[in-house]
């Protein structure tokens, strides 16, 4: 059983907070690209056509949304977050897209995820992970809901390996991100953010953690200069261990 702590708490109230701008200034501070990437996650899911699938970090159902773009009328999507303000924007996205009886939303950690084992033919988490606490136990859930030979996909920010492209990118994410996003929504969240990509863990060491939580085959591909990295892999015949806390 995982209990929410105080870091848990802190971010979901956080995000709770931000939530009615949340869209708005995700596409003014990225330029729109951060849809792009969301239409690279969905396209490594599995199968190409229908299947049933759990977005985690839902949020506001921008890859729930998406995957029905590219699935069809057969996909079904059940989106989890542990704030119920911003599923209920994405509730509201659903509804006008007329999807409501193809997504459902439910409340819950990333490291504690009240779904059987195996019934999902993919699992993903977009711009998410850095913010799940306990990262292993997050990842092993999602492996573990996953039926054998699915998809983990993960999506995430990283620091581009240019260093020019990097001091940019450290400029405009330190100075530049904070004072915008300040002025639309709460600045201590858009604070947040830059400090908790560059205490994120390297590709390298989270592919490996994607591998102990029970992917196999995993890939990593940077996305615009490495701003982001894109992992996916297959979800294994046989999961290591149960990773206890």
């Amino acid at each position: 059983m995982y209990r929410l702590d105080d870091k848990n708490r802190t971010i979901r109230d956080m995000f709770s907070a931000i939530a009615p701008r949340y869209d708005f200034l995700n596409r003014l501070l990225s330029a729109g690209i951060d849809r792009r990437w969301r239409r690279l996650a969905v396209r490594a899911m599995q199968p190409a056509i229908g299947g049933l699938h759990l977005d985690v970090a839902t949020g506001t159902a921008d890859v729930a949304l998406e995957i029905f773009r590219q699935k069809g009328a057969a996909a079904r999507v059940t989106g989890v977050d542990i704030s119920v303000e911003m599923m209920r924007f994405g509730q509201q996205k659903c509804d006008r897209a007329g999807l409501s009886s193809r997504i459902s939303f439910v409340q819950a950690p990333c490291e504690s995820l009240p779904f059987r084992t195996a019934v999902f033919d993919s699992a993903s988490i977009a711009f998410g992970i850095r913010n799940v606490v306990d990262r292993q136990r997050g990842l092993a859930e999602m492996c573990r809901v996953v039926r054998p030979g699915g998809r983990v996909v993960v999506l995430e920010f990283s620091v581009p390996d240019n260093p020019l492209f990097a001091m940019i990118y450290n400029f405009y994410f330190t100075y530049l991100l904070p004072r915008i996003g300040g002025l639309f929504s709460k600045k201590s969240a858009y604070t947040y953010l830059p400090d908790s990509v560059r205490l994120f863990p390297s590709p390298d060491i989270f592919e490996r953690m994607m591998i102990d939580s029970g992917c196999a085959s995993v890939t990593r591909t940077p996305l615009t200069f490495g701003i982001a990295t894109l992992y996916s892999g297959t979800r294994a015949a046989v999961l290591p261990a149960e990773i206890k806390t």
